[in-house]
């Protein structure tokens, strides 16, 4: 795995993180390849979930890795996981969005989605894909939220609180 931003690397210290933020940040610093070619592992992902119309990693994959993490947590993947918007209907609503919580957001064109790593008083930090075009994070403003929504846990980790954060780096304007 690759080295956190300083500004995340409070997330090593957690010793029992929901699944879903440990199988994401296994997954780290993973990269499109540049230009026309494709990124084997990227492409992998959708193999391992039988996604059979994803070929290249100039698609958007912020869905892909989604339902990979999700996949790799044991719980379900919704329908057409490739488009973000499906997200708002993952699992249960989530009011006060807490570590590990999945958020989806409206932008031009579509939608984004990404795991809560935290907040801060303009924006939501999230930990996703293509992100910059790579699994990172990102600030994204509060008022492009479309939906929270919270694993199904039977045992709720305790460390799947909302986590409030210095408001520091850039927000993001578009995700794709």
């Amino acid at each position: 795995m690759a080295l956190l931003p300083i500004a995340y690397h409070w997330l090593d210290a957690v010793s029992e993180p929901p699944a879903m933020i440990r199988h994401a940040l296994a997954l780290f610093g993973t990269m499109e390849a540049p230009g026309a070619a494709d990124n084997p592992a990227i492409l992998g992902w959708a193999r391992e979930l039988g996604v059979q119309d994803y070929r290249a990693d100039s698609i958007p994959w912020c869905g892909l890795f989604m339902a990979l993490v999700a996949k790799r947590a044991g719980k379900p993947v919704p329908e057409r996981p490739l488009w973000a918007l499906s997200w708002a209907r993952f699992e249960v609503a989530a009011d006060e969005p807490a570590l590990g919580d999945v958020l989806v957001f409206r932008r031009d064109g579509g939608g984004h989605v990404g795991l809560y790593v935290g907040e801060d008083v303009r924006a939501w930090h999230v930990l996703g894909g293509n992100q910059g075009d790579q699994v990172g994070f990102s600030r994204i403003a509060r008022g492009r939220l479309y939906a929270a929504r919270r694993p199904a846990y039977r045992v709720r980790p305790a460390s799947a609180v909302p986590i409030r954060l210095a408001a520091t780096g850039a927000l993001s304007g578009n995700e794709a």
